[in-house]
């Protein structure tokens, strides 16, 4: 026969096989086999699997025997001489024949010599006679062997024993040691044995304690001498003297029982010997363990009194060994089999309760309560009663109808022994069973719950002779199951199913049965569903599930999962890839259906493995994984998370035994990754902007075969699109535009994982553009001639100027000075005596609670905001003030029609589930963020919804909170930490701006209300001591540059006797400004009057009217304009208390009118075209044309009015000093939690990321936490906590304010010149000191101790108390809502790729509020 070709074919295991079987001609060693389909050419035997004589004759194949002198399995023709006798041990003669030895003496005294050792070899080996024969002991040890004579069957040997300098080491805490000797032959050891070694001496040295004992009682033949305490091999080294001869004859103490004892107790102990004639008389010590050495003193030959034994403990109890030892003569005991112990207790040690201390009495304990556990005085009455039980926590708090749950019930005081609490432990009317072995004294109870008659909820009493109940409540419930999903997948297990139901939270213990006895693994459980992966399933059939609760009767639900025949895979394409990965597999097979997950490994050269993905039922996609090197590997799928077996196996010559048992039957070939270069292998390639581009790529030849579609192409972030692929060449052109901003950009090729940059784009100019430069530089150069001959010509007259201007601004500095002495003791007046008329049953005008939360987060960021939060319309009461109370969404009702209103709530109420489950809302966040068109103003809105939904769950809010801060530090960090989260662009820092409003609000109201009030009061004072433009807004006294009148109007006070029926009073004496409009004069009298009252309550200006009584005749309606008006350069002059002449002391009445004259408006929106009140708008930006209103004016530099701004900031200094000494200070009463808390957490995760700098930590402190995320917003938007009216023009003084607090904050060196903004020189002076401030505090906040998890938890659980049922949780769902049906697809993929995610099946969950929400949701706004 000839052999013309040959290939692998697979064979079917277990398939049958032929009985017709032919040699291979050509190698006996082999054969060819029949199956039904199929033929294979297979080994006859695989003898090399045995590694034993016994395995390989064992194993009974005919074929394979021990081949003795190779110590190995072979075929007879693979040993050498086999054709000889003893040389080949074939399976017939049985494993009786293997060879084997004995070596004589088996046990070997370390003291004595030895000439040799005599081996008896037995078995089936050839005559060794004559033969290069040695002992080998391992360690490269060898001795010399010889064998007398020829012999077969037993033959013996003789060895000379190892040197004894070469002994091995004795092991620690052993009299002996095992040694092997194997005989080695022509270089192999060919059979071994083991012989002893043994050390009497060393018997003392270990058992110490049982000396004599031990020694008589070895294996050895060992002896005992009294006299000097030792174990010897040999008697005669024994002195004469009676020395037992059995173990029974040793000199021994007996087990006597001693009563506990007390710590610091002193008392006699009695020993009781046994066989101690000898000693009698001799000096012992009783020892009690290290440096417990007391006297002992004979009382008889049997007896033995330790005196005056004081032990001491600072455990609840220790036990003290007691032993015997000949004084003088230290480690020399007397023997002691059974070990006398003291136990001496401390009963202030480990009992803090009354039922722990009292129930040592059952120990032998004499303890006592009485304020803690004492010892009891031998006078003391015995101990009484303890307080009834304390229950603090019960675990779990429900379980099933049937009983049988682990009820944990901690607490204290329950009882001092199981038997007062062995029938004791109640749940309503039904008797808790306690177990013995789970019972801690007075701390804890673990019962059987009895079966209840029906649900029940009652609490959990236990009596101790006195009766104590829990807090909490247990409830007895009927779990019930539904349905189950998947209700099918493949026999090889691995399916996560989930098991739909209710009450399925109750209980200790839940088992989750297939098929009646297989368990399901990995159980997760809520109350509605229990998830789990099914086991490996024996045959493809229905099995049912059973779902037990406490190991009871399975509850019914009829729940059937089906085996399915598992999914097979036939091929793979492409089989190879470049070595980085990446390359999409097609895989192709069957029933994929049933696939949940699928992962691609490579084994011994690929990297991590790569996540599939599920096309059909038919195919899979998978990237391939990367790989170490280039070369062929077997390739495994993992299914479910089970290894995938392919049901065929393949032929040895093809796989190693290893891959064969796997059943892999695919191979990825990885290949060098592809390599590209331009066409001319250029590194740079210029470009003009709006030129056309097409690419020409070069690729090198490669064995990847692959397609047009694998190949990426990018010019910067711009795809350039693939034209034209062959083996060598790639076209692509790119069809946009490329911006000629970025200068340079990369050109790179993407081919799987695999990136190479082949070239770098360079953007520039045209021609054109050059010749424009050169034409634009002319011009500039002749404009320039220009302009110098013009400065020469001016600055002559400028010097002039300026002469002129310095004797100006000496003269205005003296000014200046005298201007704030007299300012600052006006104000501190008027400041005095606005704090003494505060209405105290009023008060500072605060919101409430629920209108600075709204108002904090919703300013006008989000559409919830500005679409539905409007002030009604304002009527007026008797007394002329106006109820407007501010109507928000969040504070009302869920506004939707009836017939929409249960499958929206039910809606409403599971999507309220999902965002309290941490890892959706995690996910959910994390994917809405990731999308380009979820503005900040989206983040912002989202960010404050989340804060109302959550209000209630503060501790669940902050853990979110956390956990996304860790996510954007993470993002962050690696880049420039100093510059991470100086703005709010995410929704966690508008989470981290609103958490830290309602942690500090209680601070803000407390502490910072008052001197932040009154420095609004004091600025408002002293802008309307001077003249205000009711036009622009500017006015004489500012702290904002650009809201500076820079005209020296000249204005006199004014004071007015006022009468007005509102807001508690008749009349007053009211001070205006004679350049004041009538509509300011108005809104002057409306404060005096109404200072005492909310703003939103006052009355507008527009409401009311002005009456001048000119005399007892006359009287006159003060108006803005009117027919008196004056008309200056085109425009008209707002009329003003000068125009009117109204003098001193003039009597005004103030009255409501019923319908308002729209026709003005308010005064501020007037044209400026039209109207003007001090200045015309060309006043103050151009050189004013003469007019015979400018032509007496005194005109200066408008830069001198700039003193002003220092006039009104000394004013105001020492209101603004308090304001920040309030927020810089930490009262010891309520020191700032919600601050220490969020401090020390940056403080860890800058640990954890190795950043030691304090001035990022500083900066972190300052961006995220206080300064920015809170003050800064505070001091800026005052009507977040008052309700005051903020003007414009406070606005703007309040932004100088706010930024003197960040320059304070922050650690940068100010670079400040001639040209830096006043907001920023006007503070200057005083930042260093603030800053010392600033560092204080910060210094205070770390030195306070650190606050635990609970503590911040039960003071987040104490706010969010406190302002519970504030806000319509409903409303902010359903606004949250409306962003998940927004992103429902990428919210969907977040969640299916997150592992957490899918394994609980929560994008099931969304599905179903998106299926009850998505049917009503528009049509219901829409009739709303």
């Amino acid at each position: 026969m000839q052999v013309v070709s040959r290939r692998v074919v697979t064979v079917a295991y277990g398939e049958p096989v032929h009985h017709v079987m032919q040699f291979d001609p050509a190698d006996s060693g082999y054969l060819y086999l029949m199956t039904s389909h199929q033929m294979a050419r297979v080994k006859v035997a695989a003898c090399h699997v045995h590694s034993t004589c016994g395995d390989c004759v064992g194993a009974a194949d005919a074929y394979c025997g021990w081949c003795a002198l190779e110590t190995r399995c072979t075929l007879q023709q693979d040993c050498a001489n086999s054709s000889q006798q003893h040389f080949w041990t074939s399976a017939s003669e049985g494993p009786s024949r293997c060879p084997a030895m004995t070596v004589l003496p088996a046990e070997i005294d370390v003291r004595q010599e030895y000439p040799g050792m005599i081996l008896q070899i037995s078995g089936s080996l050839p005559s060794l006679s004559g033969m290069e024969m040695a002992c080998d002991y391992g360690k490269n040890i060898h001795t010399v062997a010889r064998v007398p004579g020829p012999a077969f069957g037993h033959q013996i040997a003789y060895c000379n024993l190892l040197p004894r300098d070469r002994f091995p080491p004795f092991p620690p805490n052993q009299d002996h040691m095992t040694v092997e000797m194997s005989v080695r032959v022509n270089g192999r050891n060919i059979v071994k044995a083991n012989f002893t070694i043994y050390d009497c001496s060393r018997t003392a040295q270990v058992y110490p304690h049982t000396a004599c004992t031990s020694c008589l009682s070895a294996q050895w033949p060992c002896f005992w001498c009294s006299q000097q305490h030792s174990c010897v091999s040999n008697q005669s080294r024994c002195e004469a003297s009676p020395n037992p001869t059995s173990p029974q004859d040793c000199p021994r103490t007996l087990l006597s029982p001693l009563a506990p004892v007390p710590t610091g107790g002193s008392q006699n102990i009695l020993v009781p010997l046994a066989n101690a004639a000898f000693f009698q008389g001799a000096a012992l010590e009783c020892s009690f363990g290290l440096e417990e050495i007391f006297e002992a003193v004979w009382v008889n030959e049997s007896i033995v009194r330790c005196d005056q034994v004081v032990l001491h403990t600072t455990q609840k109890s220790q036990v003290f060994p007691l032993s015997l030892q000949l004084k003088g003569r230290p480690a020399r005991f007397l023997d002691s089999p059974e070990p006398m112990t003291v136990v001496v207790y401390n009963c202030a040690m480990g009992s803090p309760d009354c039922s722990q201390c009292l129930g040592r009495e059952d120990l032998g304990h004499l303890c006592v309560w009485s304020d803690g556990c004492r010892l009891r005085g031998p006078l003391q009455p015995m101990p009484g009663t303890c307080p009834a039980p304390e229950i603090r926590t019960i675990e779990p708090l429900s379980g099933p109808l049937d009983g049988g749950t682990l009820l944990t019930i901690r607490g204290r005081n329950l009882g001092r022994r199981l038997s007062d609490v062995a029938h004791g432990v109640w749940i309503g009317g039904v008797a808790c069973e306690p177990l013995p072995d789970r019972y801690t004294v007075s701390e804890e109870i673990v019962c059987v719950t009895g079966p209840a008659p029906g649900p029940l909820s009652d609490i959990v009493t236990v009596n101790a002779s006195k009766e104590g109940k829990s807090r909490d409540r247990f409830s007895y419930v009927l779990p019930l199951v539904h349905s189950l999903e998947p209700p099918m997948g493949p026999k090889a297990g691995g399916t996560r199913i989930t098991i739909h139901g209710n009450d399925l939270h109750v209980g200790s213990e839940l088992q989750v049965l297939v098929n009646d006895t297989d368990p399901c693994t990995e159980l997760m459980r809520t109350d509605t569903s229990i998830t789990c992966t099914v086991p490996e399933g024996a045959l493809p059939a229905p099995v049912p599930v059973c779902v037990r609760f406490e190991r009871r009767g399975c509850v019914h639900g009829n729940l059937t999962f089906w085996y399915m025949q598992n999914p097979v895979i036939t091929a793979i394409s492409p089989r190879r890839s470049p070595v980085s990965g990446g390359r999409t597999i097609t895989v192709a097979g069957e029933r994929f259906h049933m696939v949940q997950n699928v992962s691609m490994a490579v084994h011994h050269i690929g990297r991590e493995p790569t996540l599939c993905k599920v096309l059909n039922s038919t195919l899979i996609t998978c990237p391939s994984p990367g790989a170490l090197s280039n070369a062929s590997a077997p390739v495994d799928f993992f299914i479910n998370g089970r290894a995938y077996a392919d049901e065929v196996a393949v032929t040895e010559e093809l796989l190693d035994p290893e891959e064969a048992q796997r059943g892999s039957r695919f191979r990825l070939d990885y290949l060098p990754n592809p390599q590209f270069s331009t066409a001319k292998r250029e590194k740079w390639i210029k470009h003009h902007p709006g030129e056309p581009l097409t690419l020409v790529i070069h690729k090198e030849q490669d064995s990847l075969e692959l397609q047009s579609h694998e190949y990426r192409v990018k010019i910067g972030q711009v795809s350039c699109d693939i034209q034209i692929v062959s083996d060598r060449i790639i076209h692509c052109s790119v069809n946009e535009s490329l911006g000629a901003a970025e200068g340079q950009l990369p050109i790179t090729i993407q081919v799987g994982n695999f990136n190479q940059t082949i070239a770098t784009l360079q953007l520039g100019g045209s021609e054109t553009a050059i010749v424009v430069s050169i034409v634009i530089c002319s011009v500039l150069l002749l404009l320039s001639v220009v302009a110098l001959f013009i400065f020469c010509t001016k600055s002559r007259r400028a010097e002039r100027y300026w002469q002129k201007t310095l004797l100006q601004m000496e003269e205005m500095e003296s000014q200046i000075r005298e201007e704030i002495r007299k300012g600052f003791a006006e104000l501190q007046t008027d400041m005095t005596d606005l704090t003494k008329e505060l209405n105290r049953s009023q008060g500072i005008p605060f919101l409430e609670y629920k209108h600075f939360v709204t108002r904090t987060f919703f300013p006008k960021c989000s559409s919830l905001y500005e679409e539905r939060y409007v002030l009604p319309s304002q009527t007026l009461n008797s007394q002329g003030s106006s109820q407007a109370q501010e109507t928000h969404p969040l504070l009302g009702e869920w506004k939707i029609p009836e017939s929409c209103r249960p499958n929206m709530e039910e809606g409403i109420s599971l999507f309220s589930s999902l965002l309290n489950n941490k890892h959706f809302l995690i996910v959910f966040v994390h994917a809405l963020e990731q999308q380009k068109d979820f503005a900040v103003r989206d983040r912002c809105s989202l960010a404050s919804l989340l804060t109302i939904a959550l209000h209630g769950k503060l501790e669940y809010y902050t853990s979110i909170m956390k956990e996304l801060l860790v996510d954007l530090i993470d993002a962050s960090a690696a880049k420039n930490p100093k510059l991470m989260l100086r703005r709010t662009e995410s929704v966690v820092e508008k989470m981290l701006t609103n958490w830290m409003s309602i942690c500090m609000y209680s601070c803000l109201r407390e502490t910072v209300g008052e001197p932040f009030f009154l420095l609004l009061c004091a600025i408002k004072q002293q802008i309307n001591k001077g003249s205000i433009d009711a036009i622009t807004g500017k006015a004489r006294y500012t702290l904002n540059e650009e809201w500076l009148l820079r005209e020296n109007i000249e204005a006199k006070p004014r004071n007015l006797n006022v009468s007005f029926q509102g807001c508690g009073m008749d009349s007053l004496s009211v001070r205006a400004m004679d350049t004041d409009t009538l509509t300011q004069v108005k809104e002057k009298i409306l404060e005096a009057f109404c200072k005492n009252v909310p703003y939103s309550q006052w009355p507008r200006a527009e409401d009311v009217d002005l009456e001048w009584f000119a005399s007892s005749t006359q009287s006159y309606i003060l108006r803005d304009l009117d027919d008196t008006s004056v008309v200056e350069d085109g425009r008209k002059k707002l009329n003003t208390l000068a125009h009117y002449k109204i003098p001193e002391g003039a009597s005004l009445a103030m009255s409501l009118i019923d319908k308002k004259d729209n026709t003005l408006g308010r005064v501020k929106d007037l044209d400026t075209e039209k109207y003007f009140h001090l200045v015309l708008p060309t006043d103050e930006l151009a050189e004013p044309k003469k007019s015979h209103r400018q032509s007496h004016r005194k005109k200066v530099l408008p830069e001198i009015y700039l003193t002003r701004l220092l006039s009104t900031k000394g004013t105001l200094q020492k209101f603004l000093d308090d304001l920040f000494k309030a927020i810089l200070s930490i009262r010891e009463d309520k020191p700032p939690l919600a601050v220490k808390y969020f401090f020390d957490f940056l403080e860890e995760q800058a640990e954890k990321r190795g950043i030691s700098d304090p001035d990022t930590l500083h900066i972190w402190k300052t961006n995220r936490c206080l300064p920015l995320r809170f003050w800064v917003n505070i001091l800026k938007n005052p009507q977040f906590v008052f309700d005051i009216d903020k003007t414009d023009h406070i606005d703007a003084c309040l932004s100088v304010i706010a930024q003197a607090f960040i320059d304070a904050c922050s650690i940068s060196d100010l670079q400040l010149g001639k040209d830096s903004p006043t907001n920023k020189l006007l503070y200057a002076k005083e930042i260093p000191e603030y800053r010392k401030i600033v560092q204080r505090y910060y210094k205070q906040i770390q030195d306070m101790t650190p606050l635990s998890e609970q503590e911040m938890n039960a003071h987040l659980a104490e706010e969010s108390r406190k302002y519970q049922n504030e806000f319509n949780t409903n409303v902010a769902m359903a606004e949250i809502y409306k962003y998940a049906k927004r992103y429902r697809p990428q919210i969907m993929a977040a969640l299916e790729a997150n592992p957490t995610a899918r394994r609980t099946q929560l994008q099931h969950k969304f599905e179903q509020v998106v299926a009850l929400m998505e049917d009503n949701i528009y049509e219901c706004y829409s009739e709303a």
